[in-house]
């Protein structure tokens, strides 16, 4: 049920337009403002080709291309000229935006970092990549956990990105927060094509919610990206699905209504409420437990494969990335549950 991509929209229905945008080639200063006026060109393509869209997402590596650069001049802030750009595009059509930027860290290896604006342009989520793809991808681990806020019309939203939702407890972290719609941005390649189908699948149906994916497309003369936009709904089946055509915009309208009248109703394979409840007609209020070995090895300290000692590949060298010799420092607030930088989490005046 998309509503024709939402060129019928209903009464409580939110837009959702996913861009398979081409993918760039970014080496230096002029080329990362010049993709940067390119994402703006292109929300102002999804505002016009599409009246009624609420929220318009662009892929993983938007800003940079694959190229897996850490090179200072191409690392992007939140108070930097590449955010003012993408911010001042939501408030000048009026929409909500979500955008991938490669992000400084001064501390250490730069943020896979995840962006919404919305339509006012008041930054209303702020995430980083829990799960970096290695041992390619050079990225500190996410530090601010996995937020779920209050999208356009209300519609509970979070976002992951990319290889994030290839791990089954991204997406019911989502959904146990609440998230009715689970955004998926991506970098992926051709190889990756049928896991990306299968896990946007089954994040949607083992959580009662709908996933909304996209990736880069076309190829930058190295690599080809896939496109592969697609919405899931909440019983598992596809809304709608892209190809392979860069900068395609991908649209399907989401129904909140729906998916909590689901989550209420369900009773067979209503599994995220089960899983703490197990044998409910047998046992009075299920089992409410903890059954699950590697959850509690992992809160004690102590997860460990029985072939752990013989994993070949355990950090980026093979890649080109240096070893590293800096320990994870922990989890910080989300920056939206402090007080700075204000200006960025307020609307336009």
């Amino acid at each position: 049920m998309s509503g024709l991509s939402g060129l019928n929209k209903s009464p409580n229905g939110v837009v959702v337009g996913l861009v398979q945008l081409q993918l760039p080639v970014v080496e230096t200063p002029a080329q990362l403002a010049s993709q940067t006026q390119r994402v703006v060109d292109m929300v102002g393509k999804a505002r016009r080709s599409y009246p009624g869209m609420d929220l318009v997402v662009f892929p993983e590596y938007s800003l940079h291309g694959l190229s897996m650069s850490t090179a200072p001049e191409l690392m992007v802030t939140l108070d930097g000229p590449e955010v003012a750009a993408l911010r001042a595009a939501c408030i000048a059509h009026k929409i909500w935006g979500c955008f991938s930027i490669m992000e400084h860290n001064p501390h250490g290896m730069p943020y896979n970092t995840g962006l919404i604006f919305d339509d006012q342009g008041a930054l209303k989520l702020y995430y980083r990549k829990f799960h970096p793809w290695v041992p390619v991808e050079p990225w500190e681990p996410g530090n601010m956990g996995i937020p779920v806020i209050d999208g356009p019309k209300g519609l509970k939203l979070s976002l992951i990105i990319c290889h994030d939702g290839m791990f089954p407890e991204m997406a019911r972290e989502c959904a146990y927060k609440g998230a009715e719609l689970m955004i998926r941005t991506a970098g992926y390649t051709a190889p990756v094509r049928h896991a990306w189908r299968i896990t946007n699948q089954a994040n949607a149906f083992q959580n009662l919610m709908m996933t909304a994916s996209v990736c880069l497309c076309g190829s930058d003369g190295t690599f080809d990206s896939m496109g592969e936009a697609m919405v899931c709904h909440f019983d598992g089946t596809v809304a709608v699905q892209g190809g392979g055509r860069p900068d395609e915009i991908v649209c399907a309208e989401i129904r909140p209504d729906l998916i909590r009248e689901a989550r209420l109703n369900w009773g067979v394979e209503n599994n995220i409420y089960q899983l703490y409840r197990r044998g409910y007609a047998a046992v009075k209020g299920g089992a409410q437990d903890c059954p699950y070995t590697f959850m509690q090895d992992m809160v004690s300290g102590q997860y460990a494969l029985p072939w752990d000692g013989e994993v070949v590949v355990t950090d980026g060298t093979s890649c080109g990335i240096p070893e590293p010799t800096r320990e994870f420092q922990g989890n910080e607030p989300n920056l939206l549950d402090t007080s700075t930088p204000a200006s960025l989490f307020k609307e336009a005046a």
